[in-house]
């Protein structure tokens, strides 16, 4: 599935028809209207096109969806979860056990949680007697 694309991509449920623009308009006929085929960002139908695209693109690969709410979808696989909740701000994947994974494998484990990471606006300078990092360790 093309996440770029696949908003502009859904189905329609129903017909939606559009003016010519600007720039695309048949001289012989400058009254005629376009039949949509699919979605276009910025049509009220396109954000239920995109919802429909993805729920069923999650359904064929196996997940449920919540019997509450129908934009989180659960896949269980043994004893590891994959949720993925989808709303207007975006798609949030949460695999727990891989971010566990990762904290341990660098060492973060005993680290507090923080909204940002850093102390907002801070200078950074070059430390110019520093130890080399190797790369791959964060990769």
């Amino acid at each position: 599935m093309d996440v770029k694309t696949a908003f502009l991509n859904g189905n329609l449920r129903e017909e939606v028809y559009v003016s010519q623009p600007d720039g695309f308009m048949d001289p012989d006929n400058p009254n005629h209207v376009h039949k949509l085929k699919k979605a276009l960002y910025g049509l009220k139908q396109a954000p239920r096109a995109w919802y429909d695209m993805l729920s069923s693109f999650l359904l064929s690969q196996d997940f449920s969806k919540g019997s509450v709410d129908p934009t989180l979808f659960i896949r269980r696989n043994g004893n590891d979860l994959l949720l993925i909740s989808q709303n207007p701000r975006g798609i949030f994947i949460n695999q727990s056990k891989y971010a566990l994974e990762s904290l341990k494998k660098y060492g973060f484990v005993t680290c507090d949680p923080v909204d940002t990471p850093m102390v907002e606006k801070s200078k950074l300078d070059e430390d110019r007697e520093g130890k080399d990092v190797d790369p791959l360790h964060y990769h």
